[in-house]
C-alpha cells in the first residue's frame, strides 16, 4: 500500500487498529543524516515489547505496576519512496494477545486529538490577547502614576521655595539692618 504522507499512513493504520481491537503505538523512526527529516516509521501494537523496571542506586524508581507490554510483534513498517509516497515494506498481522479494546483504553482519534490542539491554541491565543492588554493597561496607569509623581514634586519644589522666600521675608522684618 501508499500513502500520500506519513500522517495518512498512521491514520490508516489507527482506524486498522481499531476496527481490528487494539490499539497503534507510534513506534521507531529512521532520519536523514543530510537533513533530518524521517525516512522510515514503524507502527505497531500498544502491547509491543516489555516493560523494563527503571531503578535508581537504592532501589525502584517508580511503585512497580503491572506491565500492559506482552511483546507483541504486530506492526507495519512505513518508508519514503523516491516517487514521493510512503510505501508499506512490512507488515506483521499476528498478535500474541487478545483483541479486545475497552473504550477506555482507546486512545483518541487523530481528528479528536486536531479539534484538541485547536481549542487550546484558540484558548492560547485569547490568553495572549488579554495579557496584551493587561500590559498596554498597566503601561497607561504607569504613565499616569509618574505625570502624578512630576506634579507633585513640582508643587513640593514651589511650596519649599516659597517657604525659603517666607523665611527670608521674616528674618528681615525680625531683624532689620
Amino acid at each position: 500500500m501508499e500513502f500520500e504522507s506519513e500522517d495518512a499512513a498512521k491514520i490508516f493504520y489507527d482506524k486498522y487498529a481499531r476496527q481490528l481491537g487494539f490499539v497503534m503505538r507510534v513506534m521507531s523512526c529512521r532520519r536523514s543524516e543530510k537533513d533530518g527529516r524521517i525516512l522510515a516509521r514503524r507502527l505497531g501494537c500498544n502491547k509491543e515489547g516489555h516493560c523494563v523496571s527503571i531503578r535508581g542506586k537504592f532501589g525502584a524508581v517508580r511503585k512497580p505496576r503491572p506491565s500492559t507490554r506482552e511483546g507483541c510483534k504486530a506492526m507495519i513498517h512505513v518508508k519514503y519512496d523516491k516517487s514521493g509516497k510512503w510505501v508499506i515494506t512490512k507488515f506483521v498481522k499476528e498478535h500474541n494477545h487478545p483483541l479486545v479494546v475497552s473504550a477506555r483504553e482507546a486512545r483518541q482519534t487523530m481528528d479528536e486529538k486536531d479539534k484538541q490542539i485547536q481549542e487550546l491554541t484558540i484558548e492560547l491565543r485569547n490568553k495572549k490577547r488579554l495579557c496584551s492588554t493587561y500590559q498596554e493597561q498597566l503601561a497607561a496607569f504607569m504613565k499616569i502614576v509618574e505625570e502624578h509623581t512630576d506634579q507633585l514634586s513640582r508643587k513640593v519644589q514651589n511650596v519649599v521655595t516659597n517657604l525659603k522666600e517666607f523665611e527670608s521675608i521674616e528674618q528681615e522684618l525680625l531683624h532689620p539692618r
